[in-house]
C-alpha cells in the first residue's frame, strides 16, 4: 500500500500555506541548522524535510529560518547525530536510533521483520503512537518533532534476483540495524552494519554484493548502476524497515519565544511523522522509476518463499522478545502494542489533525 497523499499535496503543501496565513513581515530572529546524512535530491529531504523547513518559515512570518545541510556538510557521521543534537553542535537534524545499536533498545520493536506495512504513512503513525507511548523518555535530553518509517525495505544486489530462501546463503549484504542483520544472519547471508553513506562505495570496490535498502534512495546511491537486481517479498508487510526521528537541540527549543514554540509544536508530532513517512512513499515511487528504466530486474519472491522467511522472522521476533525480557523490558509487551497500533493504522487508514497548518498539507485530495 503506497501513500495516499497526492504527490502535488506534498510539494504543493508549502506554497498552499504561504496564501493561508497573515502576510505581516517579522526581522528574522531565530536561524536553526538542521543536518541529514543524504543526497537532498532524495525523497525525504525533496518532499518533507525541505517543504517543512519554508512551512516553518512561512508559519512564523519568516522570523524562524531553518537551513537544511545535507551529507553532514556540518560535521560528524550519521551514527553521531543525536549526540550532535544533543549537544547543541546542530540545532536539529535526522537521526537513526538503530545506528547506535544497543542504545535505544525500545526501538527495535518498531524494526522486527515484518512489522510494518509497506506504506511508510501508515507505518508512520503507528511509529509515532509507539514512540509517544514508551520511547520518549529514551529521548528526554532532545526535543521530539517526529518520529517516522521508510516505505518497502528489499534487497538489492548483484547478479540474478533471489528466487528462494537459500539465495541468501553466503551473500555479503548491507544491514543498517541490529534487527535486519539479526533477519539476514539467520537467514544465511553475512551481514555488515553500515549506514547509508558507506553503502554505494563497498559496492563499487566489491566488498558487499548487495544489501537491504528502499527504492528512495536507489537514484541517489546510483543502485540501477551499481547492482542488478531488486527483490521484494510478496504481501503488504516490509521484509525490514528502520525507524527515524525528526529532532531538535532541547535548549534551543526551550529558548524560543512563547509564539515560536507554537509554530514548531504546530508542525510536529503525528501530522509531521505521517508526512514524513508519506515522502518515503513518493520518494520509493521516483526510486522505482528509475530502477524500471534501468536493465536491471525487478522482482517478488513467491508467497511460498515470503511465508519461509517469515517463518525465519519469528524466531527473530521470539529471539528478540527474549533478550529483551532478561534486561528488564517487557519483550512481549512492546511487540504486541507495536503490532496492534501497526492495525489501528491500517485500519482506520491515513488520517491527520486538519487543525491550523495541517489543513495546507491535506490539499489537493
Amino acid at each position: 500500500m503506497k501513500s495516499t497523499l497526492t504527490r502535488a499535496a506534498l510539494i504543493g503543501a508549502a506554497t498552499f500555506l504561504v496564501t493561508s496565513i497573515g502576510t505581516t513581515a517579522f526581522a528574522q530572529e531565530v536561524t536553526l541548522r538542521f543536518q541529514h546524512f543524504v543526497s537532498p535530491n532524495s525523497g525525504s529531504p525533496m518532499y518533507f524535510m525541505e517543504p517543512w523547513a519554508e512551512k516553518i518559515e512561512k508559519d512564523s512570518g519568516g522570523r524562524i529560518k531553518i537551513e537544511l545541510y545535507p551529507l553532514m556538510q556540518l560535521g560528524g557521521k550519521a551514527p553521531d547525530q543525536y549526540d550532535l543534537i544533543r549537544d547543541g553542535a546542530i540545532d536539529g537534524g535526522w537521526v537513526i536510533p538503530g545506528y547506535q545499536p544497543g542504545r535505544f533498545p525500545e526501538t527495535e520493536a518498531l524494526e522486527l521483520p515484518f512489522m510494518m506495512p509497506k506504506s511508510g504513512e501508515l507505518a508512520s503513525i503507528a511509529a509515532w503512537n509507539f514512540t509517544q507511548k514508551y520511547l520518549m523518555d529514551d529521548f528526554r535530553d532532545v526535543h521530539v518533532l517526529a518520529a517516522h518509517m521508510h516505505g518497502e525495505g528489499l534487497v538489492h544486489k548483484k547478479g540474478a534476483p533471489l528466487k528462494t530462501v537459500e539465495d541468501f546463503d553466503g551473500l555479503k549484504l548491507r544491514a543498517p540495524t541490529r534487527t535486519s542483520t539479526l533477519l539476514l544472519d539467520k537467514l544465511g547471508a553475512v551481514p555488515v552494519g553500515m549506514p547509508v553513506p558507506a553503502f554505494p562505495e563497498a559496492l563499487a570496490k566489491g566488498v558487499l554484493d548487495g544489501g537491504v535498502i528502499t527504492y528512495e534512495m536507489a537514484p541517489s546511491l546510483k543502485l540501477d548502476e551499481l547492482t542488478d537486481s531488486h527483490t521484494d517479498v510478496a504481501g503488504d508487510r516490509s521484509f525490514y524497515n528502520l525507524y527515524f526521528i525528526w529532532a531538535m537541540n532541547k535548549a534551543r527549543y526551550d529558548s524560543l519565544p512563547e509564539d515560536l514554540k507554537a509554530v514548531i509544536d504546530r508542525n510536529s508530532g503525528l501530522m509531521a511523522s505521517q508526512w514524513a513517512g508519506a515522502a518515503y512513499d513518493l520518494g520509493d515511487e521516483d526510486g522505482l522509476k528509475v530502477i524500471a528504466a534501468s536493465d536491471n530486474e525487478i522482482a517478488v519472491l513467491s508467497e511460498e518463499e515470503t511465508a519461509k522467511i517469515k517463518a525465519v522472522g519469528a524466531e527473530v521476533e521470539a529471539d528478540w522478545i527474549a533478550e529483551m525480557s532478561k534486561k528488564g523490558y517487557d519483550g512481549a509487551a512492546l511487540v504486541a502494542d507495536a503490532k496492534a497500533m501497526v492495525v489501528e493504522a491500517i485500519d482506520r487508514g491515513p488520517w491527520i489533525d486538519v487543525q491550523g497548518a495541517s489543513a495546507g498539507y491535506l490539499a489537493g485530495q
